[in-house]
């Protein structure tokens, strides 16, 4: 076969494989051929080639760069070798479920995509944070991140929290709110408060409810609330991210009955939180498919890993105050891109929370606030309550990924 045709078929076969990452290895191959062949021929049939097998390689480089950037391989899933971290990492990006590629003892992953093995995952019962062979991580250790009398919050392992880890990323009212228009027809989530009862109504709440759960490793639980209204259930998770670095948040909540057996699921999804962070996630069981009845217990399950977008929580500055029976939420972009804010407003009437309002303030379109502005929202309380807590993330906003 003559050297110009083989060149040619190694070639293709190095850019074809190059997807799978492994095709640099053919392409570097051809590559060098096809020099021999262009010094022995300069044509458009040795050209092309040369042409194929230079794409052969960039590519393998291009998407080891966008796994790794310029470092060496690191371990970013326990278990998962550097080459199928980078084919998952890619792919995923792009929009492709390769939540399969993630095994474990050679099956793959059941759960959420992305998630991360249960080696790195920390287990919280009643209360009581366990390891991964069911031993207590702490004897006596509170998984709520309890408080104290002063209003003092202590992580999994029974050690204070300091002011500046469970304020950061939460506002209280009292807050002086900018002068902006109010737009009514801003998305908020009242679909839990939609019921006809009075503003001085006592909100049900049941923080007792029992529960149990995985976190990601470097994951704290600051505050654990579930409240009910006349058509729904919902547990509440306050969670602080201390992994180091910025990550995208997962939960499924799924409420089970007396036996153990699943009733309702609900999952949700937190985009970007940055470091030391608080963000919320709030699960929502449908009363009219339980029956009308509390579930005896419910389950969470929360993972992480690499968000698809930019984080500008420091780009965003965000008020809340309170009016009568009303929050005013206040967010300003104060960066040169079209930014979301997902906001959550918890009420409490002294330490119950009573209710939890999810709030998405926009200017422009649907959900996004534009470049160097601000946008308010206002929503009403439907019961008592005596304060608030606001949380929120926000991260760039990219046309087509609202």
């Amino acid at each position: 076969m003559h050297i110009t045709v083989l060149a040619l078929i190694i070639s293709i076969l190095g850019l074809l494989t190059s997807f799978a990452f492994v095709g640099i290895i053919p392409s570097i191959i051809a590559f060098i051929l096809n020099i021999l062949c262009v010094r022995k021929e300069k044509s458009i049939n040795t050209v092309r080639p040369l042409a194929i097998s230079v794409v052969g390689i960039l590519l393998p480089l291009i998407m080891y760069f966008n796994s790794f950037g310029l470092s060496l391989p690191y371990e970013k899933n326990s278990g998962v070798s550097f080459l199928t971290q980078i084919l998952y990492d890619n792919y995923t990006r792009l929009g492709f479920n390769a939540a399969w590629l993630i095994k474990k003892d050679g099956e793959a992953e059941t759960s959420l995509a992305g998630k991360d093995s249960e080696e790195d995952l920390y287990y919280v019962s009643e209360g009581v944070a366990f390891d991964d062979e069911g031993v207590h991580l702490s004897e006596g250790a509170d998984a709520d991140s309890s408080s104290d009398g002063d209003g003092q919050k202590y992580n999994i392992n029974g050690n204070p929290l300091p002011e500046s880890a469970y304020k950061k990323g939460s506002i209280d009212d009292g807050v002086e709110t900018p002068d902006i228009e109010i737009d009514e027809s801003s998305i908020f989530e009242a679909i839990d408060s939609n019921q006809e009862s009075g503003k001085m109504e006592i909100g049900k709440s049941d923080d007792d409810m029992p529960s149990y759960g995985g976190l990601p490793i470097g994951t704290l639980i600051v505050g654990q609330y579930f409240r009910e209204d006349d058509h729904n259930c919902n547990p509440i998770l306050v969670l602080q991210n201390k992994t180091g670095k910025t990550c995208r948040f997962e939960c499924v909540f799924t409420a089970r009955d007396e036996d153990g057996e699943e009733l309702l699921t609900t999952q949700k999804t937190v985009e970007a939180v940055k470091n030391d962070a608080l963000f919320v996630f709030e699960g929502r069981f449908d009363k009219s498919k339980l029956d009308g009845k509390l579930p005896a217990m419910y389950e969470f399950l929360v993972s992480k890993r690499d968000p698809y977008e930019n984080d500008m929580f420091d780009e965003v500055a965000v008020f809340s105050q309170v009016l009568d029976y009303s929050v005013v939420l206040t967010a300003q972009n104060l960066s040169d891109k079209k930014v979301k804010v997902d906001a959550y407003v918890l009420f409490f009437d002294k330490e119950e929370l009573v209710d939890c309002i999810w709030m998405i303030p926009r200017n422009s379109d649907e959900v996004t606030i534009d470049a160097r502005s601000a946008a308010a929202i206002k929503a009403d309380a439907y019961y008592r309550f005596d304060r608030i807590e606001t949380y929120y993330t926000a991260y760039e906003a990219v046309d087509g990924n609202l």
